[in-house]
């Protein structure tokens, strides 16, 4: 137990180093912030989950003291306390007639998401308690976004006024020309004081339409921001217990990943998630998030699927080559299709055996 205690506090410590060069805003720091949950999944999957507590609560309260209260909460809320469930969920298991049995990966994937969505709206309620100074930041976000890949051009009417002569030149062209000019200006005071004829509406157009996209992206950047945080909890994970497995202390064997299925349970849980979507205030952004991270999710058991329909067919590894080549180029858009397909296997669930009961 004490050995378990120190490695946790070792590991601790460094997870809370690499969070904390995120302040040097460099590529490198943002580098390292990025593997800060490995220390805390290795030790929790190769010692024990109680190891992973401790070196939760090191990194914590180190960042508390050292640096900010805020950076201490955050570490625990987006970097710690996932990391220590998810190893926790992974080791556990149960005693039955056929021997040990380990948590399923399906229902573990399907916490995955959930623990996206939650550690994004800790990580929200913790930045701006208040609801309307958050949804204020993420307009503020997304109409820079949009103003950055969209610029306003400048208008027909600032066109002309840039393009006018001065006064000073006009009154110059008037005393040079003398009485003759006398009914010119008389007509050109005419024509001023005629009305300017009334701007047209493209440039408007385009000021609504930009402002139609910045509310779209921010009512949607919760939704974007847990299904990456989904992609990569699942990504740590397998990462750590890779290297675990490596160094032979990884208790439970390693599963048949391409045979992941999420139990039906999930699509309710979806359902509900979207019917969230709908409420006011933090409730509906967690809705948003939680859509967002099970997409994720069933984005990646669409891909496990793929890779378990396909084994033994003539080509399997062309096929494969092709998908992971479709994701690369189309820049990850090709999720949705795989989200589908995640979504069509769990419902359908035909991959299972007929004698094998829901994991």
């Amino acid at each position: 137990m004490a050995q378990h205690i120190g490695i946790g506090i070792g590991a601790g410590l460094v997870s809370a180093l690499l969070f904390g060069v995120l302040l040097k805003a460099t590529p490198l720091a943002i580098l390292l912030y990025l593997v800060a949950p490995l220390p805390i999944l290795i030790v929790g999957l190769g010692w024990s989950h109680k190891a992973a507590l401790v070196a939760a609560a090191t990194g914590s309260l180190v960042l508390i003291l050292v640096i900010a209260p805020f950076m201490g909460l955050a570490f625990a809320a987006y970097i710690a306390l996932p990391a220590w469930w998810l190893a926790y969920l992974t080791l556990l298991g149960r005693e039955t007639q056929a021997g040990l049995e380990w948590y399923p990966t399906g229902r573990l994937l399907g916490w995955i998401a959930a623990t996206a969505a939650l550690a994004f709206i800790a990580i929200a309620v913790l930045s701006s308690p208040n609801h309307a100074a958050f949804d204020a930041q993420l307009r503020g976000l997304a109409q820079t976004l949009v103003q950055t890949r969209m610029p306003a051009t400048r208008s027909p009417a600032e066109t002309r006024r840039a393009g006018a002569p001065s006064t000073g030149s006009v009154a110059a062209g008037q005393d040079a020309a003398g009485q003759g000019t006398a009914g010119q200006d008389a007509g050109g005071q005419d024509a001023a004081a005629a009305p300017e004829p009334a701007p047209q509406t493209g440039d408007d157009q385009a000021d609504v339409t930009r402002t139609e996209v910045a509310d779209a992206l921010a009512r949607v950047v919760p939704a974007l921001a847990a299904n990456g945080l989904a992609l990569l909890l699942a990504f740590y994970l397998w990462a750590s217990a890779r290297i675990v497995k490596i160094s032979g202390r990884l208790p439970r064997p390693w599963p048949d990943i391409p045979s992941t299925t999420m139990p039906r349970s999930t699509l309710a849980a979806l359902a509900a998630a979207v019917a969230m979507c709908f409420a006011p205030g933090y409730v509906g952004v967690f809705g948003v998030a939680l859509v967002g991270a099970f997409s994720a999710a069933f984005a990646l058991q669409g891909l496990a699927a793929f890779h378990d329909r396909s084994r033994g067919r003539p080509g399997r590894g062309l096929m494969l080559f092709g998908m992971y080549l479709i994701l690369f180029v189309t820049q990850g858009i090709a999720l949705v299709a795989l989200t589908l397909f995640g979504l069509a296997d769990t419902a359908l669930d035909r991959r299972r055996p007929k004698d094998s009961p829901a994991p």
